[in-house]
């Protein structure tokens, strides 16, 4: 099989296109293409990226973006670490029942000596108490001292106030998002449950998709030819020449994601 770098370089020259028309169509600088083309991957800032501009880069020429983009996963990726089991040594296993029969010998101690705390405090209660000198009032009499008098002033205003507060809007619960690409533009976008809703899509200009509702999105974005629509207010993404991220949530205004927390579908 041909390799990654040669195979972009060598579609690039049978459509006789220039390294700027590429980086002007794309949003991906020149040296981030060329480094593409001769699988300089240590020169591109990650594998999220690698793999973000790859697939970009292939389809702007025409070629099978996702063979290359699994290639691209087989022969450099390597593991994540998160993917490693962590496993417990014997010693710590032994050492977590010792711990756990200390507790169980201790259990009847300490039941004992919370009951003898209870029975003191209710001892000290009763002594100091003692019963009342004063009769308690008939219960006409009580009643009629605890009626208060009606009062139309005070009786309005605070109607006024439950009524106030009674047409405040409630904060919105849920983010309901719309996207419209401007432009040809790679979307990953998963929910507050972690699920890819929007799985690596290249989306063309004059695009609009569905409606999402979640309590949570996170985008990533590789370039800027995309507005987000966010519970009936548009955004517009921030120009970059890198890909873009953000963070959306009910009655708050979308926060930038560094490179680290942007969501991967290649994932």
């Amino acid at each position: 099989m041909a390799e990654i770098g040669e195979t972009l370089r060598e579609a690039r020259m049978r459509r006789r296109i220039d390294m700027t028309e590429v980086e002007s169509a794309t949003k991906i600088r020149g040296k981030y293409l060329r480094a593409l083309e001769n699988e300089e991957w240590d020169l591109l800032p990650g594998p999220t990226f690698v793999k973000t501009f790859l697939r970009t880069y292939a389809e702007y020429l025409g070629l099978d973006a996702r063979l290359l983009v699994e290639e691209y996963r087989q022969r450099f990726e390597r593991p994540s670490t998160q993917d490693l089991t962590p496993f417990r040594t014997a010693s710590a296993r032994a050492g977590g029942g010792r711990r756990r029969r200390r507790l169980a010998h201790a259990g009847p101690v300490l039941l004992g000596v919370g009951l003898v705390a209870l029975a003191l405090v209710a001892l000290y209660l009763l002594g100091i108490q003692g019963p009342d000198d004063e009769p308690t009032p008939p219960p006409n009499e009580s009643r009629a001292e605890t009626t208060p008098t009606p009062d139309a002033g005070s009786g309005s205003g605070s109607g006024g106030g439950d009524r106030e507060r009674e047409r405040e809007p409630a904060a919105p619960s849920v983010v309901r998002l719309q996207l419209i690409a401007s432009a040809p533009v790679y979307v990953c976008v998963t929910d507050a449950r972690g699920r890819q809703v929007i799985d690596e899509e290249t989306l063309d200009a004059g695009t609009t998709t569905r409606t999402l509702r979640s309590s949570l999105f996170r985008t990533n974005f590789g370039n800027a030819n995309v507005r987000m629509r966010v519970n009936g207010k548009t955004y517009r993404v921030a120009e970059s020449s890198d890909p873009i991220g953000y963070v959306l949530r009910p009655g708050r205004e979308p926060r930038r994601l560094t490179s680290e927390q942007r969501p991967d579908c290649s994932a």
